[in-house]
């Protein structure tokens, strides 16, 4: 796969997703999980979904986890992606409980698939999460 990370668009932090981006450039993934009902909070928020609370505290995450839903795009979302088409947009299970959406490049993957995380690096030093099969 060719680099084409200067034409990506670099995703704008909210005050709640900071941290998030923040750790992508230590190639970390987080995410939220509530002190109080104990579940994980994807996508970033200020208030657990599940029970109401504020205190919500991040955690690093395996990085690895099962294909729930496969979605192969052969048409480019962005011109940044035109060269690594077929790319598949996909839901993944995580090890840890949470349902994350985000791509696999290269051969599509089937639901059911393992796979772990991969990177693809942003031009300010941030890193874009994305996965492969395992």
């Amino acid at each position: 796969m060719s680099e084409n990370a200067a034409t990506i668009p670099v995703p704008e932090p909210s005050a709640a997703s900071a941290p998030f981006w923040e750790a992508t450039r230590n190639r970390q993934l987080i995410m939220q999980r509530c002190g109080n009902c104990r579940e994980l909070v994807w996508y970033p928020r200020f208030v657990c979904p599940n029970c109401g609370d504020f205190d919500l505290q991040w955690e690093t995450l395996s990085g690895r986890g099962v294909i729930y839903a496969v979605s192969v795009h052969h048409r480019p979302a962005l011109p940044a992606l035109a060269d690594r088409v077929p790319y598949s947009v996909v839901l993944v299970d995580l090890e840890e409980g949470a349902r994350i959406m985000s791509n696999v490049f290269g051969p599509a993957p089937a639901v059911g698939d393992a796979v772990t995380l991969a990177w693809v690096p942003l031009p300010d030093g941030r890193n874009l999460p994305s996965f492969e099969r395992r």
